[in-house]
Formats: structure tokens, C-alpha cells, sequence
């Protein structure tokens, strides 16, 4: 394990997760080492924080005492793996790896058999929190074996809500990942619950409900108050109208992924896989079947159809 006189880790991609995560491990009391792709980045949060700025990998390696620690925050497919192709070989045997970044688990099984091949550690984290796990803490979902997990524990107990809270040593490489998929998949079910029942509280207009106030009030005793609740009483107090608001809802692969699992292991997830499928009606997915179900409506029954204006 590191001591804590050398604790010192990279941290590879700074986006908003990735900056924070350094942020937070900085404030405390590590050392980190930050590298982006955009040197500006890493150079504006070093002045910002204190974190060392490298503006290359290899730098980035160099600055590390061993056994080494890397955290990679990197968008999965080509950009984790470019990243890899040329981390691997300046690392020694008994450094650690650490993916933390949303990946398919069955990804970062394959990765890690590629770490193992130059006995260097690889760990798997899903990471949840989003723009507030700098102040609250991140809940990080872990894969990977003992002394790699051992190794981390440090980093893992300052990122988290707290040192004995929030970080679960999940088992095996691919696990970590594997929880954090199936994390993702839920949270789009109570998202689409929680849009839909508002959706519906909202089209009772001879009620003339304040949805503000009924969000605050659920958020107390109710059987559904939840962070999610939270953060919705928190958007409409702000604005209920939502006027300036595209109806768009991306989807970051995670859900997808969730229900393929379940696709197969046989399991029924309708939930999961329709929250799913709503975020994809919303990016106008469904546009030519709502088009071909007016046109059948129209065939068969002569009702109108609408035209673009």
C-alpha cells in the first residue's frame, strides 16, 4: 500500500467528473497529477487547486512514485483505449489501474486481462454523484482483486461520502462496472416515474396544482422522497412552466447496456427497458411510426391528419 507520505496519483481526463474527483482527492491532503488531452485544462486547474499538471502521459508516469496509481475519466471505446495502448507499456509491475470513467463491464474485463499480461493491477469503478460528488462524495461501485483494492483504499475513502460509507469492493474485475450499469438502469426507471407522475399532476389544470409544493411536501414522510425527488422540487420551485426546455433526454449507454443484461439473463426488466426506450422517443426516434400510426388511423377510420407547419 502507499504510504502516506508518497500518496500521489494521476488522474487521466478531466472532464466534469474527472476535474472534481482531482479536486476532491487534492483537498484531501493527495498529490494529484492530472493530464487532459486539452493541456489548458490541466493547466488552469493546477493554478486553480494545486495539482500537478503534466503535459504528457509519460510525464504523467514520471511523476508518479511506485507502485504507481492512475485513475483513468475517459469516455469509453477508442478514447480508453488509445489511452491504454499507450499507458501500458511505461508502467511497472504493481501499479495500479483504476477505469472509473461509465464502461461495459465486459470492456473492462478484457482490459484487465491486458494489465494482468504486464503484472499491473486493474480495478474497475463506477462512479455515481455527477456535479455534486465534489462537496457530498462519490458512490463508487468496485471491481478488481484485494491488493489492487487494498492499494486504492486511500483515494477510495476520501472520494467517497465517507471513509467506511458510499464504497463497496463490489468482487472480480467487471463487477464494479457491472453494479454501476445496473445503478444507471434504475435510475432511468424513478426518472420516468417521477416525469410522468409530475406530467400527470401538471394536466390537471382545473385543480391548479402547485407542483413546487407538492414536490416539497413528498420530499418529507412520503414513501417516494428520494435525491432525485430533491433535485426535481429544487428544478420546479426555479420554473414549472419549463417553457425554454427542449423535450430531449439523452441516453449515456448505460441503460442500454442494463437491458441487454436482462435480455440475457432472461430476467424481465420492462421498466428499465421502456425508460429506456422513452429517452430515445424523446430524440425523435419514434417520429416515422408516430407518422405511419396517423397515416393507419387516417386509412382505416378517415380521421385527420396533422401536417408540418
Amino acid at each position: 500500500m502507499i504510504s502516506k507520505q508518497k500518496q500521489r496519483i494521476g488522474m487521466v481526463g478531466l472532464g466534469r467528473m474527472g476535474a472534481n474527483m482531482a479536486r476532491r482527492l487534492q483537498r484531501g491532503g493527495v498529490q494529484v497529477v492530472v493530464y487532459n488531452r486539452h493541456t489548458e485544462t490541466s493547466t488552469e486547474l493546477a493554478k486553480e487547486t494545486g495539482v500537478l499538471a503534466a503535459d504528457s502521459l509519460n510525464a504523467l508516469v514520471k511523476a508518479l512514485p511506485t507502485p504507481r496509481a492512475l485513475w483513468l475519466m475517459l469516455p469509453a471505446g477508442d478514447a480508453t483505449e488509445s489511452h491504454l495502448n499507450e499507458l501500458l507499456p511505461m508502467l511497472s509491475p504493481g501499479d495500479i489501474l483504476i477505469n472509473g470513467a461509465n464502461a461495459f463491464y465486459e470492456d473492462s474485463i478484457a482490459q484487465a486481462k491486458r494489465a494482468e499480461a504486464v503484472q499491473v493491477h486493474y480495478m474497475d469503478a463506477g462512479v455515481s454523484g455527477g456535479v455534486w460528488g465534489l462537496q457530498e462524495g462519490y458512490a463508487l461501485m468496485v471491481g478488481g482483486d484485494a491488493a489492487a483494492v487494498a492499494q486504492a483504499k486511500p483515494f477510495l475513502e476520501i472520494l467517497a461520502p465517507g471513509a467506511d460509507k458510499g464504497w463497496l469492493h463490489c468482487g472480480p474485475v467487471g463487477s464494479g462496472h457491472f453494479v454501476k450499469m445496473v445503478h444507471n438502469g434504475i435510475e432511468y426507471g424513478m426518472m420516468q416515474a417521477l416525469a410522468e407522475g409530475f406530467a400527470i399532476l401538471q394536466g390537471k389544470t382545473e385543480f391548479a396544482l402547485d407542483l413546487a409544493k407538492v414536490a416539497e411536501m413528498w420530499r418529507y414522510g412520503s414513501v417516494v422522497r428520494s435525491w432525485l425527488l430533491d433535485l426535481t422540487a429544487d428544478t420546479l420551485k426555479k420554473d414549472q412552466v419549463l417553457a425554454d426546455i427542449a423535450p430531449v433526454v439523452a441516453d449515456s449507454g448505460e441503460g442500454l447496456w442494463t437491458a441487454q443484461a436482462a435480455l440475457a439473463l432472461k430476467i424481465p426488466a420492462p421498466v428499465i427497458t421502456l425508460a429506456l426506450q422513452m429517452r430515445w422517443a424523446s430524440q425523435g426516434r419514434d417520429d416515422y411510426a408516430a407518422k405511419l400510426l396517423a397515416m393507419m388511423r387516417n386509412e382505416f377510420g378517415g380521421h385527420a391528419v396533422q401536417k408540418e407547419i
